[in-house]
Protein backbone atom coordinates (compact mmCIF):
# COMPACT_ATOMS: atom_id res chain seq x y z
CA UNK A 1 0.00 0.00 0.00
CA UNK A 2 1.22 3.26 -1.15
CA UNK A 3 0.54 6.28 1.57
CA UNK A 4 0.91 9.87 0.51
CA UNK A 5 1.28 12.32 3.73
CA UNK A 6 -1.87 14.64 3.05
CA UNK A 7 -4.19 17.71 4.55
CA UNK A 8 -6.65 20.09 3.42
CA UNK A 9 -5.19 23.84 3.69
CA UNK A 10 -6.39 27.28 2.43
CA UNK A 11 -3.51 29.27 0.48
CA UNK A 12 -3.00 32.88 0.35
CA UNK A 13 -3.20 34.85 -3.07
CA UNK A 14 0.65 36.44 -3.93
CA UNK A 15 -0.09 39.48 -2.73
CA UNK A 16 -0.61 38.56 0.56
CA UNK A 17 2.22 35.19 0.19
CA UNK A 18 4.43 38.50 -0.05
CA UNK A 19 3.90 40.61 2.62
CA UNK A 20 3.85 37.43 4.86
CA UNK A 21 6.93 36.04 3.74
CA UNK A 22 8.41 39.59 4.28
CA UNK A 23 6.86 39.40 7.61
CA UNK A 24 8.66 36.38 8.05
CA UNK A 25 12.29 37.37 6.54
CA UNK A 26 12.07 40.31 8.55
CA UNK A 27 11.11 38.53 12.50
CA UNK A 28 14.53 36.17 11.08
CA UNK A 29 16.62 39.00 12.08
CA UNK A 30 15.50 38.83 15.56
CA UNK A 31 14.56 35.16 16.03
CA UNK A 32 16.53 32.93 13.56
CA UNK A 33 15.04 30.17 12.14
CA UNK A 34 14.01 28.90 9.15
CA UNK A 35 12.21 30.89 6.72
CA UNK A 36 9.29 29.14 5.27
CA UNK A 37 9.41 29.43 1.27
CA UNK A 38 6.97 32.16 -0.33
CA UNK A 39 5.00 29.19 -2.11
CA UNK A 40 4.64 26.90 0.86
CA UNK A 41 3.09 29.56 2.89
CA UNK A 42 -0.72 28.02 3.91
CA UNK A 43 -2.95 27.53 6.51
CA UNK A 44 -3.85 23.86 7.37
CA UNK A 45 -7.33 23.24 8.05
CA UNK A 46 -7.29 19.61 8.88
CA UNK A 47 -4.16 17.27 8.40
CA UNK A 48 -4.64 13.66 7.62
CA UNK A 49 -1.14 12.26 7.95
CA UNK A 50 -0.20 9.08 5.68
CA UNK A 51 -3.58 7.76 4.15
CA UNK A 52 -3.53 5.14 1.23
CA UNK A 53 -5.14 6.24 -2.51
CA UNK A 54 -8.52 4.39 -0.79
CA UNK A 55 -8.77 6.60 1.72
CA UNK A 56 -7.61 10.25 -0.43
CA UNK A 57 -10.60 9.19 -2.35
CA UNK A 58 -12.90 9.18 0.20
CA UNK A 59 -11.17 12.58 1.51
CA UNK A 60 -12.18 13.65 -1.49
CA UNK A 61 -15.76 12.52 -1.16
CA UNK A 62 -15.79 14.44 2.49
CA UNK A 63 -14.52 17.58 0.65
CA UNK A 64 -17.08 17.31 -1.96
CA UNK A 65 -19.90 17.76 0.58
CA UNK A 66 -18.44 20.96 2.30
CA UNK A 67 -20.83 23.92 1.57
CA UNK A 68 -19.52 27.19 3.03
CA UNK A 69 -19.41 30.91 1.61
CA UNK A 70 -16.50 32.33 0.23
CA UNK A 71 -14.67 34.93 2.75
CA UNK A 72 -11.96 37.24 3.32
CA UNK A 73 -9.12 36.50 5.98
CA UNK A 74 -7.68 38.73 8.38
CA UNK A 75 -4.62 37.78 9.78
CA UNK A 76 -3.91 40.19 12.47
CA UNK A 77 -1.65 39.03 14.72
CA UNK A 78 1.90 37.24 15.35
CA UNK A 79 2.68 34.69 18.33
CA UNK A 80 5.42 32.47 18.85
CA UNK A 81 5.14 29.23 20.02
CA UNK A 82 8.47 28.35 22.55
CA UNK A 83 7.76 24.73 23.00
CA UNK A 84 8.20 24.01 19.32
CA UNK A 85 9.68 26.82 18.01
CA UNK A 86 7.82 28.30 15.20
CA UNK A 87 6.67 32.52 14.79
CA UNK A 88 3.46 32.25 12.93
CA UNK A 89 0.29 35.13 11.50
CA UNK A 90 -3.22 34.11 12.66
CA UNK A 91 -6.39 35.48 12.52
CA UNK A 92 -9.84 34.76 13.95
CA UNK A 93 -12.34 33.93 11.36
CA UNK A 94 -15.95 32.22 11.72
CA UNK A 95 -16.63 31.16 8.01
CA UNK A 96 -12.66 29.93 8.63
CA UNK A 97 -13.88 27.82 11.43
CA UNK A 98 -16.81 26.62 10.08
CA UNK A 99 -14.76 25.49 7.08
CA UNK A 100 -11.95 23.50 9.35
CA UNK A 101 -15.25 22.21 11.54
CA UNK A 102 -17.10 20.79 8.99
CA UNK A 103 -14.10 19.05 7.28
CA UNK A 104 -12.56 17.74 10.43
CA UNK A 105 -16.40 16.24 11.28
CA UNK A 106 -16.98 15.00 8.01
CA UNK A 107 -13.44 13.14 7.99
CA UNK A 108 -13.98 11.81 11.64
CA UNK A 109 -17.56 10.46 10.27
CA UNK A 110 -15.56 8.97 7.54
CA UNK A 111 -13.03 7.21 10.33
CA UNK A 112 -9.72 9.09 9.82
CA UNK A 113 -8.27 10.03 12.61
CA UNK A 114 -7.60 13.66 13.18
CA UNK A 115 -6.11 15.60 16.09
CA UNK A 116 -8.03 16.11 19.02
CA UNK A 117 -7.01 19.39 20.20
CA UNK A 118 -9.10 22.36 18.41
CA UNK A 119 -8.70 24.08 15.27
CA UNK A 120 -6.32 27.23 15.33
CA UNK A 121 -6.14 29.62 12.95
CA UNK A 122 -2.56 30.06 12.17
CA UNK A 123 0.47 29.96 9.08
CA UNK A 124 3.58 28.88 10.14
CA UNK A 125 6.39 31.41 9.48
CA UNK A 126 9.63 30.38 10.80
CA UNK A 127 10.18 27.17 12.34
CA UNK A 128 13.33 26.84 14.64
CA UNK A 129 12.85 30.56 15.51
CA UNK A 130 14.18 31.70 19.25
CA UNK A 131 12.19 34.79 19.86
CA UNK A 132 11.92 35.72 23.34
CA UNK A 133 9.02 37.78 24.56
CA UNK A 134 10.42 41.02 24.12
CA UNK A 135 11.97 40.27 20.42
CA UNK A 136 8.23 38.58 19.12
CA UNK A 137 7.70 41.00 15.97
CA UNK A 138 4.28 42.67 16.16
CA UNK A 139 2.20 43.00 13.20
CA UNK A 140 1.13 46.65 11.97
CA UNK A 141 -1.59 45.75 9.52
CA UNK A 142 -3.66 42.71 9.36
CA UNK A 143 -2.91 40.91 6.12
CA UNK A 144 -5.83 39.82 4.02
CA UNK A 145 -6.70 37.70 1.41
CA UNK A 146 -10.22 36.51 0.23
CA UNK A 147 -10.62 32.63 0.62
CA UNK A 148 -11.88 31.27 -2.55
CA UNK A 149 -11.32 27.45 -2.18
CA UNK A 150 -9.62 25.48 0.08
CA UNK A 151 -7.64 22.45 -1.46
CA UNK A 152 -6.16 18.81 -0.88
CA UNK A 153 -2.62 18.56 -1.06
CA UNK A 154 0.51 16.05 -0.66
CA UNK A 155 3.08 16.65 1.18
CA UNK A 156 6.59 15.19 -0.24
CA UNK A 157 9.80 15.79 2.13
CA UNK A 158 13.25 16.18 1.18
CA UNK A 159 16.14 17.95 1.95
CA UNK A 160 15.66 21.15 0.56
CA UNK A 161 12.37 21.21 3.06
CA UNK A 162 8.30 19.94 2.15
CA UNK A 163 7.24 20.04 -1.66
CA UNK A 164 3.34 20.15 -1.94
CA UNK A 165 1.20 19.37 -4.62
CA UNK A 166 -2.96 20.47 -4.41
CA UNK A 167 -4.37 17.30 -5.72
CA UNK A 168 -7.77 18.65 -5.33
CA UNK A 169 -9.66 21.87 -5.55
CA UNK A 170 -13.08 22.92 -3.77
CA UNK A 171 -14.40 26.28 -4.50
CA UNK A 172 -16.28 27.92 -1.82
CA UNK A 173 -20.01 28.95 -2.30
CA UNK A 174 -20.54 32.75 -3.94
CA UNK A 175 -21.24 34.73 -0.75
CA UNK A 176 -25.24 34.59 0.39
CA UNK A 177 -24.65 30.58 -0.38
CA UNK A 178 -24.01 29.47 2.76
CA UNK A 179 -26.16 28.09 5.67
CA UNK A 180 -24.92 29.22 9.41
CA UNK A 181 -22.33 31.14 10.15
CA UNK A 182 -21.20 34.78 8.65
CA UNK A 183 -18.24 37.07 9.44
Amino acid sequence: MIAFRAFFAVWPDATAAGVLHGLAANARTSCGGRLMRRETLHLTLAFLGDVSRERLAEAKRVADGIRVDAFELNLDRLGYWKHNRILWAGGVSPRLTLLADALAGGLRAADFRLEARPFVAHMTLLRDARCSETETPVLGEPVAWPVREFVLVESRLSREGAHYEAIGRWPLAAAGGMRGVGD
